[in-house]
């Protein structure tokens, strides 16, 4: 075979490889009304699977790699215990894991190494830490608080951070040791919580207020307020940390401003949409948004600051996460 031929043949599976890994992009996204998760592909749109979960799945939490999907079932009525752990490339759940006493699960993240959840028990006052292996629960680490719903990992995982509904606070804990850092006062009703991957700020929403309180992690001190929301349902940070991204599910609005200055710099509307749960992109360049009442997801270009493509999905989505 002439080696212009040869060359030109693997020069085809290259690319061929190349395009299957931008189109394996996908998204992993829990309905709440359906009690199921929904796999979505980026580039097509596609749904690859809709797989039944645990009762009121509430957050979801994606690999790095790709490969595992994490969803936390916080239940209904009665409070839910179980964490669903799902493989993407199979489209099927493969472990439940059953957290015993630590009911309400909520808040998730993956340590770094992805092989360790944290997930918040809010009935328990607790955060969790689970091996997702083998669904072994590995250490409880006590918030001191009541409410503790959702959770914000720093860069590095070392330091986690709950807001604390029912006590109108901050704690801050050390992943290692467990042990309790301090405790911050916040506005009523403490809800959404992130902290950038540098872990120099904590935004913290406030349900009653309408409100975000940016807070220097060091000394605890406010040094801004963002007010006017009707819901501010959670808030993520780019990881260049120039951008926070803020959904109100009330006001049906997305919000991203600023982080240094606060400024605003775009407001989309979604009238009836119901904005709640938010992921990046792996290169942080698209931000996804789940429409809860609209059962969509949308994609916004972050250089653009403009809507890209909407994406259907289950009833009342809300904890989502992107994988390559």
């Amino acid at each position: 075979m002439p080696r212009r031929i040869i060359f030109t043949f693997i020069f085809v599976l290259l690319l061929g490889a190349v395009i299957r890994t931008v189109s394996a992009q996908t998204l992993v996204v829990v309905n709440k009304g359906s009690a199921t998760a929904t796999i979505i592909d980026v580039s097509s749109g596609e749904k690859l699977a809709t797989i039944p979960v645990g009762v009121g799945p509430h957050e979801a939490v994606v690999s790095k790699d790709g490969r595992w999907a994490v969803a936390a079932n916080y239940g209904q009525r009665t409070g839910g215990n179980t964490l669903s752990v799902i493989d993407i490339p199979g489209r099927k759940v493969v472990r439940t894991v059953d957290l015993g006493e630590y009911t309400r699960p909520h808040g998730l993240a993956f340590l770094p190494g992805d092989s360790i959840v944290a997930v918040t028990s809010e009935a328990a006052m607790a955060v969790v830490l689970v091996r997702v292996a083998d669904g072994s629960v590995l250490r409880a680490i006590s918030t001191n608080a009541e409410g503790s719903h959702m959770l914000a990992l720093v860069g590095d995982g070392s330091v986690v951070y709950t807001s604390n509904l029912r006590d109108d606070t901050i704690s801050e804990m050390d992943v290692a040791t467990g042990a309790m850092i301090g405790m911050i006062d916040t506005p009523p009703q403490p809800e959404a919580i992130g902290v950038t991957p540098s872990g120099s700020e904590v935004w913290v929403g406030s349900n009653t207020d309408g409100t975000f309180t940016v807070i220097d992690a060091a000394s605890g001190a406010a040094r801004g307020t963002i007010e006017g929301f009707g819901f501010p349902y959670r808030v993520l940070f780019t990881p260049d940390e120039r951008l926070a991204i803020m959904p109100d599910y009330r006001g049906n609005q997305l919000r991203i401003v600023n982080r240094e200055t606060l400024e605003e710099l775009k407001r989309f509307d979604f009238p009836g949409g119901g904005p709640q749960g938010v992921t990046l992109s792996g290169d942080g360049e698209t931000l996804y948004l789940s429409l809860a009442r609209a059962g969509q997801v949308v994609a916004i270009d972050l250089e653009s600051l403009e809507e890209v493509r909407r994406y259907d999905v289950g009833p009342t989505p809300d904890g989502i996460g992107w994988g390559p």
